[in-house]
């Protein structure tokens, strides 16, 4: 019921002041039951002239009835009706409606217990029929969209729940838009909010996408290895059909290893060998030539007299 507007108060109220100002002069208090009877009168037409003055709000629709029939939809703005004649029945809202629901310990196709939240969007476009058509249309939309959720849910895998909610929204607005298209209801759109899973299969599902990362870290760490052993390949043929570059690489990685002021450095005879270097002494030697400081020289020349 729509409390009474701005309007109706004002009018009722001097309406009951004017009244029983001229109940008063006319008919004196002293003149008993006059008086009463007048102030009765007086308060009937202040009751009935606001009521027959309504306002619509720009979003309000007022479907009023006349004898109990149908009349017509009323609004925005102000309108008149017949007091005791017409009635108002239905104040409808034509803005976008939000309405919440949820689906508890719902099974999916796979036996899979879940609690969904989602929040549906629409509107009234036609406010007769849903005046008309259904009891209580606000009502009706939310038990439909509930009965709809429950029905996909139970079509659909826990899967196809957690990864395609789009394709879920436009089934659920599908199905609660043809439900309600005859209340003259438009369904705007529809979002599922959240799913939720029991913890025991959160843990379980954490498992096995925790195994999965680690499959796939072992099978690039694999490839990874595959491609050095590649280029390792590649080189090691290089070096076999030019004998300079293989030099030159032995030679680079002495100096690398002598260059850290290293005193030692131990190379195998097959090595030494194959890269054409020498003999183990002559690497020796020359590590040791290389990590000794400036004053070396002087010092072994010094030894060399004394013997």
């Amino acid at each position: 019921m729509k409390q009474p507007n701005p309007i109706q108060a004002a009018l009722f109220l001097v309406l009951l002041a004017i009244g029983l100002l001229v109940s008063w002069t006319l008919l004196p208090p002293p003149g008993g039951i006059l008086f009463l009877a007048g102030a009765t009168v007086t308060l009937i037409v202040a009751l009935a002239i606001p009521a027959a003055i309504q306002l619509a709000n720009q979003w309000e629709r007022a479907v009023v009835l006349r004898l109990g029939k149908y009349k017509g939809l009323y609004g925005p703005g102000i309108f008149l009706i017949s007091p005791l004649v017409e009635s108002v029945v239905y104040w409808i809202d034509t803005r976008i409606i939000t309405t919440s629901f949820t689906a508890e310990k719902t099974l999916t196709k796979d036996t899979v217990p879940v609690d969904v939240e989602a929040v549906l969007f629409w509107k009234v476009v036609d406010a007769r029929r849903a005046a008309l058509e259904v009891e209580d249309y606000r009502a009706a939309v939310s038990w439909a969209a509930q009965t709809a959720l429950r029905e996909v849910i139970g079509r659909s895998n826990l899967a196809e729940m957690l990864e395609g909610r789009e394709k879920l929204d436009l089934e659920l607005q599908r199905i609660i838009e043809h439900r309600a298209e005859h209340w003259g209801i438009h369904v705007s759109s529809v979002e599922i909010r959240d799913v939720l899973i029991p913890g025991e299969l959160q843990d379980a599902m954490s498992m096995q996408a925790q195994a999965e990362r680690e499959r796939q870290a072992r099978v690039i760490l694999g490839d990874s290895e595959r491609q050095v052993a590649q280029k390792f390949e590649e080189a090691a043929r290089t070096y076999q059909d030019n004998p300079t570059a293989l030099h030159l690489r032995a030679m680079n990685m002495l100096y690398e290893g002598l260059k850290e002021k290293a005193t030692l450095v131990i190379v195998p005879a097959t090595v030494l060998d194959t890269m054409t270097l020498g003999d183990t002494s002559g690497v020796i030697a020359l590590s040791q030539t290389v990590g000794k400081p400036a004053g070396g020289k002087k010092a072994a020349d010094q030894e060399k007299k004394e013997e």
